[in-house]
C-alpha cells in the first residue's frame, strides 16, 4: 500500500530530474522546447499525468512557459526567468508563517544593503530606471497602494542595475512576499502625505548617495529607510 501511495510523487519527481539534469548538462537552455509529453512518458516509463504535474511545477517555478495547440509557441519553452517562482516560493511561506516577516525584513535589509553599496562602487551603473520611478513617485500625490507600486519599482530598479541576476530575484521575492504586509502599514498611517514625502526624500538621498560613490552613506541610509518603515 504504502509503495502505491509513494509512486506517483516518485514519478513526477522523475520528470523533474530528468529536466534538471539536462539543463545542467547543457542539453537544454533557454529558449529550447522541452520533449514533448508522449516522449517524456516513452523515455522516463511514467505516466501522462505524472509528467504533466512535473511540468506545472517547472511552470510555477518560472522555468518554463506552455501553450497549447500545435503552433509555434505550443508545447513547453524553457525560459529566463526566475522571479516568478521566487516570488511565489517566498509569498507561501510567507503565507504559510515558515518565513517570519521579521526575518523577510531582515534579510532585505542585508541584500539592499549589498546593493547600494555596489552600485556605488560602479560609476557606470544603470540607474535610468530608479531615477524615472523616483521622478513618478515626486510627479504628483499618491494613494498609497499608487505609492508602494512605484516604491516596489524602485528597489527592484535598484537591484536590476547591480547586474546580478540572483540578487535581483531575490530582491523581487522578498518585496512580493510581504506586499500585504506593507499595504496594512500604509492602511493605518494616520498622516500619509506626510509619511510618503519621507519615504521619497529617502529615495533621494540614497540615489545622491550612490551617485556620490559613497558606499557607507548609501548603506546606512538602508536601514533607516527600511525600518523607519516598518517599526510600530
Amino acid at each position: 500500500m504504502t509503495e502505491k501511495n509513494e509512486a506517483p510523487a516518485r514519478a513526477w519527481k522523475v520528470v523533474l530530474d530528468k529536466i534538471e539534469t539536462d539543463l545542467i548538462e547543457g542539453r537544454l537552455g533557454p529558449g529550447d522546447r522541452l520533449p514533448s509529453e508522449r516522449d517524456l512518458v516513452a523515455q522516463l516509463g511514467v505516466g501522462r499525468s505524472s509528467v504533466r504535474e512535473a511540468l506545472r511545477v517547472l511552470e510555477v517555478m518560472g522555468l518554463i512557459r506552455t501553450g497549447t495547440g500545435s503552433g509555434p509557441g505550443a508545447g513547453a519553452i524553457v525560459i529566463s526567468s526566475p522571479t516568478g517562482g521566487m516570488s511565489a516560493l517566498l509569498r507561501l511561506q510567507v503565507a504559510a508563517q515558515g518565513f517570519p516577516i521579521d526575518d523577510v525584513v531582515a534579510t532585505r535589509l542585508f541584500v539592499e544593503e549589498w546593493i547600494v553599496a555596489t552600485l556605488a562602487a560602479n560609476p557606470a551603473a544603470d540607474l535610468e530606471t530608479a531615477r524615472a520611478t523616483v521622478e513618478a513617485m515626486d510627479a504628483a500625490p499618491l494613494q498609497p497602494e499608487e505609492f508602494l507600486a512605484l516604491d516596489a519599482q524602485f528597489h527592484y530598479a535598484l537591484a536590476a542595475a547591480s547586474e546580478n541576476s540572483v540578487v535581483a530575484a531575490t530582491m523581487a521575492g522578498l518585496r512580493s512576499s510581504i506586499e500585504g504586509y506593507t499595504s496594512q502599514i500604509a492602511a493605518r498611517i494616520v498622516d500619509w502625505p506626510a509619511a510618503s514625502a519621507r519615504l521619497r526624500h529617502e529615495h533621494h538621498q540614497i540615489l545622491d548617495a550612490i551617485d556620490a560613490g559613497d558606499a557607507e552613506r548609501a548603506r546606512a541610509l538602508i536601514p533607516q529607510h527600511i525600518s523607519g518603515y516598518f517599526a510600530p
